[in-house]
């Protein structure tokens, strides 16, 4: 028969594995702190201390680990953006090749030997033909503004 040290014991056992287990397919950086907060409540658990005790070795440690670590962490595994050829299409002139409505959702651009699904930034239509300048790039479309006829 178990004890009740025991069943507490593995309890916490059982949150910490299930907390990484959450952070391994998450990789939020947040029930990481929590599952060593399991860990440390394993201590008084062993020794036979209230339940009480448990929780709040529980909670101080989780959030002392939270406070101290997270923000070391969250610049170590900072994302950048990473810049992608299609960047530089981004200020550059390209040819209507297929009228852009938004409404429709159709319009095509041909610029740089590529055609690009296109639409227009002010929401207005550009006729096959028309000259227009890339504002930024979403995905696979180009967002674009019609450039004044000279």
């Amino acid at each position: 028969m178990m004890t009740e040290e025991t069943i507490q014991l593995l309890a916490w056992l059982g949150i910490a594995v299930f907390l990484g287990i959450l952070e391994a397919v998450t990789v939020a950086l947040i029930s990481l702190w929590f599952a060593i907060g399991a860990l440390a409540a394993m201590i008084p658990a062993y020794f036979g201390a209230p339940l009480w005790v448990q929780i709040l070795v529980f909670l101080v440690v989780s959030a002392v680990c939270l406070a101290f670590t997270r923000t070391f962490f969250k610049d170590v595994v900072k994302t950048k953006k990473q810049p992608t050829n299609s960047d530089r299409l981004i200020g550059s002139d390209g040819v209507v090749s297929s009228k852009i409505d938004n409404l429709q959702g159709t319009g095509k651009v041909y610029i740089s030997g590529l055609t690009w699904s296109a639409r227009t930034i002010d929401g207005s239509e550009a006729e096959e033909g028309d000259i227009v300048t890339v504002e930024k790039i979403e995905g696979a479309t180009l967002y674009v503004t019609k450039r004044m006829k000279e």
